[in-house]
């Protein structure tokens, strides 16, 4: 169960062991969506059902705030609305005004709802209390802040904010990617998206292409900055990073599979959380120092 996302915090206090984190979660686990509500939230075992809302691993942690909602389409909405809108002018003579179709669109979502089909996702986070890191398993920010806010609902005792460092990751890219060296564990790949600095946000993306042609130069010199860049580090771990410091696409390399496959697959879960928890750990903060440090 590899992040494939990663967004990044830095743990300012974290007084708190496993078993009562576990205890403080249970009070919020998640519960099923009651009749007429949309969405529920809630914590749920990272690994399986039945499982402890905290996995871990000797010091490491990890836990996962479960979405339910509802999934009720508004055109199923406005196709029954519609019908109940046609057996009211025949019984009233003339045609539903706003407020009335209002009305019946609200009257119809609440009959629909209960019987409405239910999805669940999941957004992890990795806690690691020995270092100092909380890092999300998130596509974007509001996932992020979803999994943020339960969190403080739920744990007192707790405070970290996100990372952020000297240099810019807009800065430092442009500038490798202009001829500035990078340490020797950090290799560029063939992904990037350069934008124009002024209003037009002109914006030019590669992907799988060369980026050390004579275009690319262009286009920095002609005054766009590098917003996403691909990167491997020490040839175990590929990411693309993003102007906010965002990872995407993160992805363990043939070094890490051959490792993992060393071990019993009888329990794959444990072994890649193992492996992940141990190789991030590793390269953060190289990153972290690849951008001048901490600000």
């Amino acid at each position: 169960m590899w992040f494939k996302n990663l967004i990044l915090y830095r743990l300012k206090t974290w007084n708190i062991n496993a078993d009562v984190l576990d205890d403080r979660l249970q009070r919020l686990a998640l519960q099923p969506c009651a009749g007429l509500d949309m969405q529920s939230r809630g914590w749920v075992p990272p690994k399986a059902d039945n499982e402890p809302l905290v996995h871990r691993s000797g010091q490491q942690l990890l836990i996962s705030l479960g979405v339910e909602k509802k999934l009720l389409p508004a055109t199923v909405i406005t196709q029954f609305a519609r019908e109940r809108a046609a057996e009211l002018e025949e019984r009233q003579g003339f045609k539903p005004g706003r407020k009335q179709m209002k009305e019946i669109k609200e009257a119809v979502t609440d009959e629909l709802l209960p019987r409405a089909f239910a999805i669940r996702r999941k957004t992890y986070a990795w806690v690691d209390p020995v270092n100092g890191w909380m890092v999300l398993d998130a596509a974007n920010s509001a996932k992020a802040d979803e999994l943020i806010e339960m969190l403080h609902k739920s744990v007192d005792g707790i405070a970290f904010t996100p990372v952020a460092t000297t240099l810019s990751p807009v800065a430092a890219m442009t500038g490798w990617l202009s001829g500035n060296p990078l340490p020797a564990n950090f290799t560029i790949d063939q992904d990037c998206e350069l934008r124009s600095r002024g209003n037009s946000g002109a914006t030019v993306r590669y992907v799988k292409h060369s980026l050390e042609e004579d275009e690319v130069q262009k286009h920095i010199k002609g005054g766009k900055e590098v917003t996403r860049l691909g990167l491997t580090w020490a040839d175990r771990i590929s990411f693309v990073l993003q102007e906010n410091l965002q990872l995407k696409r993160v992805a363990p390399l043939d070094l890490i599979k051959e490792l993992a496959a060393e071990h019993d697959q009888e329990d794959s879960f444990d072994t890649d959380f193992v492996i992940m928890s141990g190789e991030l750990g590793k390269m953060l903060p190289a990153l972290v120092d690849l951008l001048g440090g901490e600000a």
